[in-house]
């Protein structure tokens, strides 16, 4: 299968010359990045109502149908950590991963609109079984998924998986950490790619929301810190250390740094802008009915048991077709300066991703190019602290 990779999704400038990707990003920069409809949808639980909204939201947006009717559609799930990784005694879903609720509905949705293959996609900590397994030691019933819509398919992408070879992604401009990212066959063989993420803080990217989500796309297999030197492990052993810290580079099967930093701040958006152009985001979808403050995963204060996230109760699901503009509006909700960079919340330590793949071409993060429908941003703010304020 071929990716459909339409300007609005790439480059997303009409007239931009085919040179730009090789003129590097000060080129990029330079060209208008594009703007796209943002939905915001008020949905206080999980029930019933979460697919009447997203579908509505989808509406808004234009429909689904021209973007997924006769075509595999994979969706990256955000399911980060362990299943034993709980805010006190909260399910996961309650406070950092997405919920089995939104992900049905949005299945069942795409399925409706026509997809004829969808594929759920999340790297599964801790050697090779299925993402399946993955599920129901959380709880969770992966049956219900793959009666949401038909042909539904789950995989592993934390390693090889069904796959022969890794698809290998280019970075554009020639990337701004790596010049290319090798990842599972799941990422290539899609003519659809969305992200389903959970609406958070997070302590090394600020935000993590539709683009940082894809940072759990690359396998561990490659960019871990037990990866060998020259090929791909056989199967997934430890994390992504030497993604944040530089500690070490991929295995020389591998497209290499091209930058040279040992600053998480500085690694980790700019990972995740590389990713999100060399494999664009179709549809974007955030989980804010509930949530948590202070982080991607839950912890606690140094040298205590009190935890320093804090549950929170948003109601709502933002959605677009556009990830920069997405998180764009979703951080405006949060409480927070799409705008901001380095040294202002929520990026007090770290590099804005916003404006790293708005620099690629990927889209705008300005609110005023930006139309929201649905439910008006001051309507659905809800604040979320500054990480600089909460004492570890």
């Amino acid at each position: 299968m071929t990716l459909n990779y339409s300007r609005r999704e790439f480059l997303g400038a009409a007239g931009v010359a085919a040179g730009a990707l090789v003129a590097g990003p000060a080129f990029l920069s330079a060209v208008e990045a594009p703007a796209s409809r943002v939905a915001i949808g008020l949905c206080p639980e999980y029930n019933r109502q979460v697919r009447d909204v997203l579908a509505a939201m989808f509406d808004q947006l234009g429909g689904l149908q021209s973007l997924v009717r006769g075509k595999t559609v994979a969706i990256k799930l955000n399911l980060t950590g362990t299943t034993d990784t709980k805010l006190a005694t909260m399910s996961n879903q309650m406070t950092h991963w997405v919920h089995p609720e939104v992900i049905g509905s949005v299945i069942s949705l795409l399925g409706q609109a026509g997809a004829t293959r969808i594929r759920l996609l999340e790297s599964a900590p801790f050697g090779t079984r299925p993402l399946e397994e993955f599920m129901i030691q959380a709880g969770w019933q992966p049956k219900d998924f793959a009666g949401a819509a038909k042909r539904v398919e789950f995989e592993n992408t934390n390693f090889l998986g069904s796959g022969k070879s890794y698809a290998r992604f280019m970075a554009p401009g020639g990337g701004l950490m790596y010049a290319g990212y090798d990842l599972n066959h799941s990422y290539r063989d899609t003519d659809v790619f969305v992200s389903l993420a959970k609406l958070k803080e997070h302590r090394t990217a600020g935000v993590t929301l539709s683009m940082k989500n894809c940072f759990g796309i690359t396998p561990c297999t490659i960019y871990s810190d037990d990866a060998p030197q020259d090929e791909p492990a056989i199967v997934p052993v430890g994390f992504r250390g030497p993604m944040h810290s530089g500690s070490r580079v991929p295995p020389k099967s591998a497209p290499q740094p091209v930058a040279e930093s040992k600053d998480p701040g500085f690694r980790v958006p700019r990972i995740t802008a590389d990713l999100v152009a060399a494999r664009p985001i179709h549809l974007a979808v955030i989980d804010g009915i509930y949530t948590m403050t202070a982080g991607e995963l839950p912890y606690t204060r140094e040298h205590s048991k009190e935890w320093v996230n804090k549950a929170v109760h948003p109601g709502l699901l933002v959605a677009g077709m556009n990830c920069v503009c997405t998180d764009a509006v979703a951080t405006a909700v949060m409480g927070f300066d799409p705008m901001a960079d380095r040294g202002t919340p929520p990026f007090e330590t770290c590099d804005s991703t916003l404006r790293l793949a708005e620099s690629l071409g990927v889209g705008t993060r300005d609110l005023k190019r930006i139309e929201v429908v649905g439910t008006p941003i001051v309507k659905a703010r809800c604040k979320f602290p500054a990480l600089s304020t909460l004492a570890t």
